[in-house]
């Protein structure tokens, strides 16, 4: 990231709303200068709280958030020079396009004609110029949440938080939107903290995601290290589609377990995060990872596969079968036309190598809304 100093900094933050439950559980938190930094977890996972205290629209229990070094214990939100991006738009109806970029300018103070020159350059950056006389019930969602980042931009803070700004559009207008806020955090170097339950949007468009449940991160990483190495079984099964498998540890051999299965199978994993001998742990397979074949020496485990179904999906097959008791195991497998596939009643094998079988700490449950 480049900066010694973080731009942003929670330091031991906690936050209860009835003095006995914590939302937010000794958080800390470094964000850099020009970071893209995704807090991602399901309802009540303590991100959307925690983001609210950053805007300064909830106060911490404990703890402090810093900005640029200095304290936000006594600034109030309008004086905090941070950009904010709503689900709901939250745009005035009875103003204009150009009225409602302009609006954080005229509360600073800024005179008439450079409110208009900067609300104009605002929606030429969204791809909103020559709209600026219409109002926002004349647009479409996905023009009406560009001038809600239009206007969180216009008076050029240095920080831009995003709660959930894509939930109300469709899948292919919020793909798009994805990769064009991606597009100017490149292009401004500006900072942005993103609110997403959606996993799909933080691997997109994050430097760094860090993953809540029950009111503490999980995990903080990249989007790669959190999908290929989760450190967690929370992690494994909320990024992306994850096969587990339950077991008990039998050995420990220079970073790999060897795992009696529930249904009797065994298996070699890499021990990511495991107890000893005997503790119990659950595996993670990706289903890309996994093969569909007979016996042979190219893959260290394999275990015995009943087909449930398969799903043609053009590129590939998605073959769900009954594999050690669970009878959702999915396996991604790449089409080739031509080729006999599985069918459902085959009894098969699945293979995998160790590497991509991760030995992790055991399925606890997940927070819900």
């Amino acid at each position: 990231m480049g900066a010694t100093e973080p731009l942003v900094r929670f330091k031991d933050v906690r936050k209860t709303y009835d003095g006995d439950t914590l939302v937010v559980k000794n958080l800390n938190l470094d964000i850099g200068d020009g970071e893209f930094l995704t807090m991602l977890g399901p309802s009540g996972s303590g991100k959307t709280t925690s983001l609210m205290m950053l805007a300064g629209f909830e106060v911490p229990t404990h703890g402090e958030i810093l900005l640029a070094g200095a304290s936000l214990k006594n600034t109030p939100p309008h004086k905090r020079d941070i950009g904010m991006v709503f689900q709901n738009y939250a745009l005035f109806p009875h103003m204009t396009v150009a009225e409602n970029v302009a609006f954080p300018l005229s509360v600073r103070g800024i005179g008439k004609s450079e409110r208009e020159e900067r609300a104009e350059k605002a929606l030429d950056m969204v791809r909103l110029g020559g709209l600026g006389a219409r109002r926002p019930a004349q647009l479409s969602g996905g023009q009406q949440q560009r001038v809600a980042l239009a206007r969180a931009l216009v008076f050029e803070p240095r920080l831009v938080l995003m709660d959930e700004p894509l939930g109300a559009l469709d899948k292919q207008l919020r793909e798009h939107m994805q990769i064009e806020i991606k597009h100017l955090h490149d292009r401004l170097g500006i900072t942005v903290v993103y609110v997403t339950h959606d996993q799909s949007e933080a691997l997109t468009m994050s430097d760094r995601v860090a993953v809540f449940n029950d009111g503490i991160i999980q995990q903080l990483d990249s989007p790669r290290d959190l999908y290929e190495s989760p450190n967690n079984s929370f992690v494994a099964q909320f990024i992306g589609e994850n096969n587990i498998l339950n077991g008990t540890v039998e050995s420990l051999d220079e970073g790999f377990a060897g795992v009696r299965l529930d249904g009797g199978g065994h298996v070699r994993a890499r021990a990511v995060n495991v107890g000893g001998v005997g503790a119990r742990t659950s595996l993670s397979f990706r289903p890309e990872k996994v093969h569909i074949e007979g016996i042979g020496a190219d893959h260290e485990n394999y275990l015995p596969a009943l087909v449930e179904e398969t799903i043609y999906h053009g590129d590939h097959m998605r073959v769900r079968a009954k594999v050690d008791g669970n009878e959702d195991f999915t396996v991604k497998m790449r089409y080739r036309s031509g080729r006999e596939e599985p069918k459902a009643g085959d009894d098969l094998f699945v293979a995998f190598a160790a590497e991509d079988c991760l030995a992790l700490d055991p399925v606890a449950p997940t927070t819900t809304a």
